[in-house]
Order: C-alpha cells, then sequence, then structure tokens
C-alpha cells in the first residue's frame, strides 16, 4: 500500500515539474522573441533619425514597413504556437500578442509618417506616434504583470532582464 502511494505522489510531481518546465520553456521563448527583434529595432532607430535629418520621408515608410512584416512573423508565430495547457497560459498568450501588436503599430506610424503625401499629414501621424510612445511604459509593465501573473501561478521565477 505505501509502494502505491509513494508511486501515485511521484507520478504527481512529475506531472507538476513537466507542466512547469513546459510554463517556463513558453516563458522563455516569448523572451528570445522579444530580445531577436532587439538588433533590428536599434538598426532601425537609428536609420530613421539619419532619414529625418535629411528629409528622406520615403526612407521612413519603407524601414516602418520593413519593421511592421518582422514584427509581423513574431505575431504570427505565437499565435500559430498553441499557449500551454498550463493555468494563465492563454492570458499569457494574449499579452504576448498585445505586446507585439504594439511595436508593430509603432512602425505602422512610421510607414505612414514616411508616406505621407504633405507636411500636415506628417504632423497628424507624428502626434499618433507620439500617443502611442506615451504608452510604452503601460504597455511594458502590463506585459510584465502578465509574465509575473504567469510565472506565479506555475511556480517559476522569472530570470532577471
Amino acid at each position: 500500500m505505501l509502494k502505491k502511494l509513494l508511486c501515485a505522489l511521484l507520478l504527481v510531481s512529475s506531472l507538476v515539474a513537466c507542466k512547469s518546465k513546459e510554463a517556463f520553456k513558453y516563458s522563455q521563448d516569448f523572451v528570445k522573441k522579444e530580445k531577436s527583434l532587439e538588433p533590428d529595432i536599434t538598426q532601425t532607430e537609428n536609420s530613421v533619425s539619419r532619414f529625418i535629418a535629411a528629409g528622406q520621408y520615403d526612407s521612413i515608410g519603407n524601414a516602418g514597413e520593413r519593421m511592421e512584416k518582422i514584427v509581423q512573423v513574431k505575431i504570427d508565430e505565437i499565435k500559430k504556437e498553441p499557449a500551454p495547457d498550463v493555468k494563465e497560459g492563454e492570458n499569457f498568450k494574449s499579452a504576448c500578442i498585445r505586446y507585439f501588436e504594439y511595436i508593430k503599430n509603432m512602425y505602422s506610424i512610421y510607414k505612414t509618417y514616411g508616406r505621407a503625401p504633405d507636411e500636415a499629414s506628417r504632423e497628424a501621424e507624428m502626434q499618433k506616434l507620439q500617443t502611442v510612445v506615451a504608452k510604452k511604459a503601460t504597455v511594458i509593465s502590463d506585459m510584465q504583470a502578465a509574465q509575473r501573473r504567469y510565472a506565479d501561478a506555475n511556480g517559476f521565477k522569472l530570470e532577471n532582464k
């Protein structure tokens, strides 16, 4: 009888450990996707600064479109992969998608800014961009909170970024 109880406890603890590992891996995959964008973001931001200084609006539009496509690939990857069957899995997946959609939206504005037909239209796009950028801290905070809830619900610690 004691052997059966020990086997059952071992089996249950193994299942819990597997779920926790699965949840941790999904979280790490998100971090990898996010970090994989950093070189492209840095390059784009540097290029856009030069393009603005030179008045090369078409180049700004092209840079925005390029980043839109890069970020959309990440969004598609997240949407395609099912959320792990763990606590807060679907909520975390939704938070990941919202976060990447926020990033994509910034570059969509770069694209429309660069392709705007006149200065008044560019000014309107710049206002949109300023509104979106003003929300950056909130978007990051919301993403981090969702990730903490997910980690807490599944018994793993987040690594400091």
